[in-house]
C-alpha cells in the first residue's frame, strides 16, 4: 500500500471518528423517532452540514482517492465542530504535499539516536527530573531525577525505553501516577497526532499494535481516534520513598539543533 493511499485511508478513519462522536442534537438536529444505527450522526447528515453531496462525503470516508479542495475541509470542519487541534490535523492529512514533508523524518528519528552528548550533558545537570525524547516517545537521554520520579530508564532495554509503553505497561508508574487516566488520555491523543502523520514509518503501527494487545486500556483509549497537540500538561506523581504526592508541570523545549522532532521534557514541581 503506498503513502498516498495510506493518507487517504487515514484521513477517511479521522472524518469517521469524528462523526460518530457528534451527537444530532449538537448541530440541531431533531430525532424523528426512527432508530437510528450509528453512534453519532449519519453520513448523509454530515454532507448536508457541510454543502457537499452524500456520495462525495462518502468517498472521502471511505478513504477513495478523492482530490478535494481546502474550501470542502473548511466546511467538514465546520460541520463536525473540530477543536483548533483537531482542525489542524484534519488539514495535515488533507495536505497533498505532507508525504513528502515528512518523508525524511525515518531518516532523522534514526540519526536522533546517535544524541549529540552536549545534550545528554545539559540533561544530565538538571535539577529538575528531565529526559529527551523523540516523538516516537523513545526516551533518548535523562537524568538521575526522572529515574526517580518517573523509573529507572537505565535499567531497561533500549526496545522498552519508550514512554508510551512505560505508561501503560509499568504498573508500579501507574500505581503512582495519581492522576493516571487524564495524563494517559492526553499522552495518547498526542501520539495519534504523530502516528496519523507518518505514514512512512512501520515502527509506530508495530508498536500500537502491540500496546493495543498488552493493555485493554491502550486500546480503548486508542479507538477513541482522539487528537491534542503537545502543550505544558499537569502530573501528580507519589514521591519515591517519601508517598507524598508532587505535582509537576511537564514543560517541553522542541527542535533541537540538528535533531528534529527531538523534545526536551521538564518536569517542574508547582505549588497546588
Amino acid at each position: 500500500m503506498t503513502q498516498e493511499i495510506t493518507r487517504f485511508k487515514r484521513l477517511g478513519e479521522y472524518l469517521r471518528s469524528r462523526r460518530d462522536r457528534l451527537q444530532p442534537e449538537a448541530v440541531g438536529i431533531r430525532e424523528t423517532g426512527s432508530q437510528r444505527r450509528t453512534p453519532g450522526l449519519r453520513r448523509e447528515e454530515v454532507a448536508v452540514l457541510a454543502g457537499l453531496s452524500s456520495t462525495y462525503y462518502t468517498w472521502l470516508e471511505q478513504g477513495r482517492e478523492v482530490t478535494a479542495s481546502r474550501e470542502v475541509m473548511e466546511s467538514l470542519s465546520q460541520a463536525l465542530r473540530l477543536s483548533a487541534d483537531e482542525r489542524k490535523h484534519l488539514f495535515e492529512l488533507w495536505n497533498p504535499g505532507l508525504p513528502d514533508t515528512l518523508a525524511s523524518i525515518n531518516e532523522a528519528n534514526e540519526r536522533n539516536q546517535e544524541l549529540n552528548p552536549q545534550w545528554r550533558d545539559i540533561i544530565r545537570q538538571l535539577s529538575y527530573p528531565s529526559f529527551i525524547t523523540n516523538e516516537r516517545s523513545e526516551i533518548l537521554a535523562w537524568n538521575d531525577q526522572a529515574c526517580e520520579v518517573l523509573c529507572d530508564f537505565g535499567s531497561r532495554p533500549a526496545s522498552e525505553r519508550v514512554m508510551m509503553r512505560q505508561l501503560f505497561l509499568d504498573p508500579e508508574l501507574r500505581r503512582r501516577m495519581l492522576n493516571w487516566e487524564e495524563f494517559a488520555l492526553h499522552s495518547v491523543a498526542v501520539y495519534r497526532t504523530y502516528y496519523d502523520l507518518n505514514l512512512h514509518d512501520p515502527w509506530y503501527k508495530e508498536m500500537v499494535g502491540q500496546l493495543c494487545k498488552e493493555s485493554a486500556d491502550f486500546a480503548a483509549m486508542w479507538k477513541q481516534h482522539d487528537i491534542q497537540h503537545k502543550r505544558v500538561n499537569r502530573v501528580v506523581i507519589l514521591g519515591s520513598g517519601t508517598n507524598q504526592p508532587v505535582t509537576y508541570d511537564i514543560n517541553s523545549m522542541a527542535n533541537l539543533a540538528d535533531h528534529p522532532g527531538v523534545h526536551v521534557c521538564i518536569y517542574t514541581p508547582v505549588s497546588v
